[in-house]
């Protein structure tokens, strides 16, 4: 592989090396402490947090689920969930900027060459970030790509397309890009951010999740060298995991934000807000009718923990025994936990406002991100098609189907 296409600045010191899951875990939630301050700041701005991402990169959580053999600590896969959780609980959105990034190190887990992994795997613990672009914005579905990747006769290939919604690929040092060849099977492109006819645009103006710059990638004549080309389609033609790992990562973004908000109502209420003059308490923190409100969201959160901590235990064993049975009751679970997360994350969100009175409307205390982000980032895919999925396994014994959002 050709190292000169790196491009992580020399200037930056090389990124901590984490051996265990326990060491990840402790190191997320640091970050997340630190980034907690900051966060409704950034989620003001909209602008991308280059700096904690930086700070993300050097902390070594990047590289955590490269394999030993290549100098990672291999963590599985409720280990990372439980760092997602506490990233997202910091702030959500230097939460997803990363998601992909573990996605598509995956993908070269399972369909790399051994040179590719050996290349990208040494350039991520080093510092290397990866972004990404998928989806598109005007095909039929958000399974269809336009998106093209051709051969050219000296045996290198031509990338074209546009794509949106590209978490991470502003600030990325390779994004990775859904395309179809000339048979119209997928493969991913591994793009120089900075290569010729890469154009990443600030044009994110969603209501939530502002801090995360989801715009345009715009590929025009990217050249690029067959070892940037990885065959990913053949993936969905046997039982796999792959889909269920993604959804995974986004079942813990919303658990965290649920977290959040959570925790920011009840130091709210305990501060702020003013007890209802019939109620005889002179705190809000000792109104029945606020603790009873609290114990049942409380109990909800627990319970999308526990079922999120339960998705990743499957995909272990999963991972460890992989078969039509495995990767179907591994990926019914990630389904309970992302749909009943997502759920839980937009009703604490909501909930916290009539818990915590008129007061908490007020822009300065930032209380209304929580509830845009976990609306925003909720919208990935849709969680009727998740209990869908759940329900018709329980009532027909129809396993989940075979494709990358399960």
């Amino acid at each position: 592989m050709r190292e000169r296409l790196l491009n992580v600045p020399a200037k930056e010191p090389a990124a901590t090396r984490i051996a265990t899951g326990a060491e990840a875990i402790e190191i997320a939630s640091q970050l997340a402490r630190e980034l907690t301050p900051g966060a409704a700041d950034r989620d003001r701005a909209g602008k991308a947090p280059k700096a904690e991402l930086t700070r993300l990169a050097h902390s070594g959580l990047l590289g955590i689920t490269i394999p030993k053999s290549y100098g990672g600590a291999e963590i599985g896969h409720e280990t990372l969930a439980q760092v997602f959780c506490h990233l997202a609980a910091g702030d959500p959105a230097v939460a997803q900027i990363p998601q992909n990034h573990f996605v598509f190190i995956e993908v070269l887990k399972l369909d790399g060459t051994e040179a590719q992994k050996r290349f990208f795997f040494d350039a991520i613990l080093r510092g290397a970030r990866f972004g990404n672009a998928l989806s598109e914005r005007h095909t039929k579905n958000s399974m269809e790509f336009e998106t093209r990747v051709v051969r050219q006769p000296d045996g290198n290939f031509l990338l074209n397309g546009t794509k949106y919604y590209c978490t991470g690929a502003l600030t990325a040092t390779f994004i990775p890009v859904f395309a179809l060849d000339e048979a119209g099977r997928l493969m991913v492109a591994y793009v120089d951010r900075h290569a010729d006819g890469v154009e990443v645009e600030e044009d994110w103006h969603a209501m939530g999740q502002r801090a995360t710059v989801s715009g345009t990638t715009r590929l025009k004549n990217v050249l690029l060298p067959a070892d940037r080309i990885v065959a990913h389609g053949h993936r969905y033609e046997k039982p796999q995991i792959f889909g269920a790992f993604g959804q995974l990562l986004h079942a813990a973004i919303d658990v965290g934000i649920a977290r959040n908000a959570l925790d920011d109502a009840a130091a709210f209420v305990r501060t702020h807000a003013r007890p209802w003059f019939e109620s005889g308490y002179e705190t809000a923190a000792r109104e029945p009718h606020i603790i009873q409100q609290f114990g049942r969201l409380g109990v909800k959160l627990y319970a999308a923990e526990e079922l999120l901590r339960k998705a990743g235990r499957l995909l272990d064993a999963a991972a460890r025994d992989l078969n039509a049975a495995s990767a179907a009751e591994a990926s019914l679970a990630v389904a309970s936990a992302k749909a009943f997360g997502g759920d839980v994350a937009v009703e604490i969100a909501n909930e916290l406002f009539s818990l915590s009175g008129t007061r908490a409307a007020d822009l300065r205390y930032g209380l209304d991100r929580h509830w845009r982000n976990a609306r925003t980032h909720t919208l990935h895919d849709p969680n009727r098609w998740k209990y869908q999925y759940v329900g018709n396994f329980i009532l027909n014994d129809v396993p989940p189907p075979n494709h990358g959002l399960v």
